[in-house]
């Protein structure tokens, strides 16, 4: 493991651990949490289902989709490739068939941007693995919100099961290190005229290559100023977490102490909306 390579054996998983797998000849990974015997909590959407546009893309994005190499039900899953959501798999279903990787945290700016891709590595510091593993058993039981491949993904819940960080602000760069990656690359493209301003071809790609380098590095998680350590059960309490302006105001809310409300917004969590909002106006 170092600056070219996360690539782990099996042996050196300990629980806690955010693992990734890639997928479609390196142009995506799927991340989860392994929490030991073999098993991985992560976030989902099924099969043909990745990006939800009703298009061919669909059916070529599937990083998230669990399945067993073999192309029958795995004996301990089971057929996990059409599910949604927070699921537990087996670590071979995970993988499916591709090697295994583990995401860095607390690493150095310089770190960082020695690894050109992201989704590998953070500057934000990892929690105990206690509370990694209880958040993510607990958004396996209730869910981390609506899948979206560029705002609420794989990678963007194995990064809060280990920090307890989200990104509140409907003004965005990428949420998570490989979305980033994509607005960094377009950034870059985008800058096209000021390339033009030197004449050599060393010149042109310094330019290029330094504005991708600065807008990944001012969109990590652990540098962000539009970010916020959100209780798994005040998230929970709120499960449009894929929506910034409801997560903002989620956030806004951190610092009144009302245990009793957070109980019942727990409590109502998963109930049809008009029962869930008769609970909520009669608490206010």
């Amino acid at each position: 493991m170092g600056v070219f390579s996360n690539k782990i054996d099996r042996d050196q998983l300990k629980p806690g651990d955010h693992i990734y797998s890639w997928r479609q000849a390196y142009i995506y990974a799927h991340h989860g949490i392994y929490v030991g015997d073999e098993m991985v909590i992560h976030f989902t959407r099924g099969g043909g289902q990745e990006i939800g546009t009703g298009t061919v893309l669909d059916r070529f994005l599937c990083s998230s989709s669990a399945s067993n190499a073999t192309g029958t039900p795995c004996p301990k899953c089971g057929d996990q490739n059409k599910d949604d959501g927070v699921k537990s798999s087996c670590l071979d279903c995970f993988l499916s068939g591709d090697s295994l990787y583990i995401f860095e945290y607390g690493v150095s700016p310089a770190y960082f941007l020695a690894k050109p891709r992201g989704g590998t590595c953070t500057l934000a510091v990892s929690d105990p693995n206690e509370d990694v593993l209880r958040r993510a058993s607990f958004l396996r039981k209730n869910g981390f919100g609506g899948y979206n491949v560029f705002n609420n993904n794989c990678e963007d819940f194995a990064v809060y099961c280990k920090t307890g960080l989200l990104i509140f602000t409907s003004i965005s760069v990428g949420r998570s290190g490989q979305a980033a990656s994509c607005v960094a690359a377009a950034s870059a493209v985008v800058s096209a005229p000021l390339r033009f301003m030197t004449t050599s071809f060393s010149g042109l790609a310094a330019v290029g290559y330094g504005i991708y380098c600065v807008s990944r590095l001012v969109s990590d998680i652990g540098v962000r100023r539009d970010v916020s350590k959100v209780p798994v059960e005040r998230l929970i309490a709120s499960p449009d977490i894929d929506e910034p302006e409801k997560l903002e105001t989620l956030v806004a809310s951190l610092d009144t102490d009302e245990p009793e409300k957070l109980e019942t917004l727990v409590a109502s969590h998963g109930r049809d909306e008009p029962e869930k909002e008769a609970v909520i106006n009669k608490e206010d």
